[in-house]
């Protein structure tokens, strides 16, 4: 006689075999000649789709874009010219003179640790120098690799500008620091929470926690402002597009907003427009 199971989703043993019966049960089917021009149209349909919607996204992989050297033991890797955006690689030992900032300029520290004069920040602190500030001697005992944001590396004059102001008195606005233990977290939606670490009044910039198995949906058609993220842990997939941790995204302004969903959840330096999305 012929054993039969019952399926019982409290025995796992007993929901393999079902599983396993059934599939021996089971005689493949070919699809007809219709059938195969149907799905090979509609797959090249929605890849052509997919790469149209993600072309004008920026995206530079950890491992890629060119590094040059800014001094002995510093060199940086230019992310976005129009923001300013950076990454920041000083070898141990290495430094940066004091100077001074005409710009706001926020740093995020990836790897490693620093010292901004007499402030050290470590891997995963969030660290904010407003416009009319001065940073003390910057330099790394371990090594350290930097994001930045609004500093003129590759312009010249703006970088002797920055040296020869730092002699004047005064050190201008606070430093803000953000440690990684430090900030109020907030649900943005169901497995999605944000942390605030900078808004001018018309973009603001954050931290963004994604837990597994999570699709965060966009809460506009078009974004009204370009959207920069980079991967601090872990990885997701940003529309069709899998982003890992280290990778930087650029989406410009008038692109179509899309989801974000991750399997083993991520973390994710964001900078976009004020409140661009909305709860699932």
């Amino acid at each position: 006689m012929k054993k039969r199971y019952s399926l019982d989703s409290e025995n796992p043993q007993h929901a393999e075999k079902v599983e396993s019966a059934l599939l021996e049960g089971l005689t493949s089917l070919q699809p007809s000649v219709q059938q195969r021009s149907k799905i090979r149209t509609q797959l090249f349909q929605r890849i052509h789709a997919s790469i149209t919607a993600e072309s004008s996204r920026i995206t530079i992989r950890s491992e890629q874009g060119n590094w040059r050297k800014i001094r002995p033991g510093v060199r940086a890797k230019t992310l976005d010219k129009n923001s300013r955006a950076f990454l920041l690689d000083i070898a141990p030992g290495a430094s940066l003179p004091t100077h001074r900032h005409h710009e706001d300029e926020e740093c995020v520290v990836l790897r490693g640790s620093a010292s901004l004069g007499d402030l050290t920040v470590s891997t995963g602190d969030y660290h904010l120098a407003r416009a009319g500030s001065r940073h003390g001697k910057i330099s790394s005992e371990t090594g350290a690799l930097l994001y930045l944001r609004g500093i003129p590396v590759g312009h010249s004059g703006e970088i002797a500008r920055d040296l020869l102001t730092a002699f004047l008195p005064g050190d201008g606005r606070e430093l803000i620091t953000i440690r990684a233990n430090e900030g109020e977290w907030s649900d943005l939606a169901p497995g999605v929470s944000s942390k605030p670490l900078y808004d001018d009044g018309h973009t603001c910039s954050s931290i963004v926690r994604i837990a597994a198995d999570t699709n965060w949906a966009p809460s506009q058609r078009t974004l009204a402002h370009a959207e920069e993220c980079l991967l601090l842990e872990g990885d997701a997939f940003f529309g069709d597009t899998l982003l890992l941790t280290g990778d930087w995204q650029l989406a410009p302004i008038g692109t179509e907003a899309r989801s974000i969903s991750t399997d083993k959840g991520v973390l994710v330096f964001m900078r976009s427009a004020r409140n661009h999305r909305q709860s699932l």
